[in-house]
C-alpha cells in the first residue's frame, strides 16, 4: 500500500542499501520510495497458504518460492516490488541476494485500499518481466482466485477459480483446491 513519498529522487542503489536497514519496507518507482502498511490477518493467512503449499510442490525442482519479503526488480522501468509470494526457476536469480528478476509467478492478495493499483498500474508494470508466465489476484475475504496467464501471442489471458474448484497454476504446474488456499481464513458470507 502506498502510504507515503519521498520528494527527492533516490538511485535504485540507494534504495537497495536502505531496504537493508529499514524497519519498514518500501517500494521504489522511478527513484521515489513508498511505505508500504500492514496487512490483516486473511491477508498474510492466505499468503503463508500459498507459500507452504508452493514450497512443498517445488522442493528438489530448482525453483525458488519466497513471501513478502523479498524484492522483484523490473529493471526495464526502474521498479522494485514486493510481490506477496512469488517463484522463480531461473538460474541468473541466484546471483542477487536482496532481489530477483525473472520470476515465473507472481502472487498478490488483494486488499480494498491496494486493489485497483494491484490490476492497474502494478500489472502493468510486472508485465515488463519478460520470465512473467502468471500473474494471480486472490481475494482475501471470498474465495476468488484470479489467473493472468501469457499466452503464446504474448496476450494475458484470464482463468478464474472459485469456490470447490482446483486452482491450476501452469507456470511452476502446481494444482490445489482453492479450500487449501483459504485454510484457516474467515469468509465473508
Amino acid at each position: 500500500m502506498v502510504v507515503s513519498q519521498s520528494e527527492y529522487y533516490i538511485s535504485p542503489e540507494e534504495y537497495l542499501e536502505g531496504e537493508k536497514f529499514s524497519e519498514i519496507k518500501h517500494e521504489y518507482i522511478d527513484g521515489q520510495v513508498y511505505a508500504m502498511a500492514g496487512a490483516s490477518d486473511a491477508h498474510v493467512t492466505v499468503v503463508g497458504n500459498l507459500f507452504i503449499l508452493l514450497r512443498n510442490h517445488l522442493r528438489g525442482s530448482g525453483c525458488r518460492v519466497y513471501m513478502l519479503d523479498m524484492k522483484a526488480e523490473i529493471d526495464v522501468i526502474n521498479r522494485y516490488f514486493y510481490p506477496d509470494v512469488m517463484v522463480t526457476c531461473d538460474i541468473r536469480d541466484k546471483e542477487s541476494e536482496y532481489f530477483k528478476s525473472h520470476p515465473c509467478l507472481i502472487i498478490e492478495v488483494l486488499s480494498e485500499s491496494t486493489e485497483g493499483y494491484d490490476r492497474g498500474k502494478k500489472f502493468a508494470s510486472y508485465r515488463h518481466l519478460e520470465s512473467l508466465q502468471e500473474y494471480v489476484l486472490i481475494s482475501p475475504d471470498r474465495m476468488s482466485v484470479e489467473c493472468f496467464r501469457r499466452n503464446e501471442e504474448g496476450h494475458w489471458v484470464l482463468y478464474p477459480y472459485e469456490k470447490e474448484q482446483e486452482v491450476h497454476l501452469t507456470s511452476v504446474d502446481f494444482r490445489c483446491a482453492i479450500a487449501a488456499i483459504y485454510e484457516d481464513v474467515v469468509l465473508v458470507p
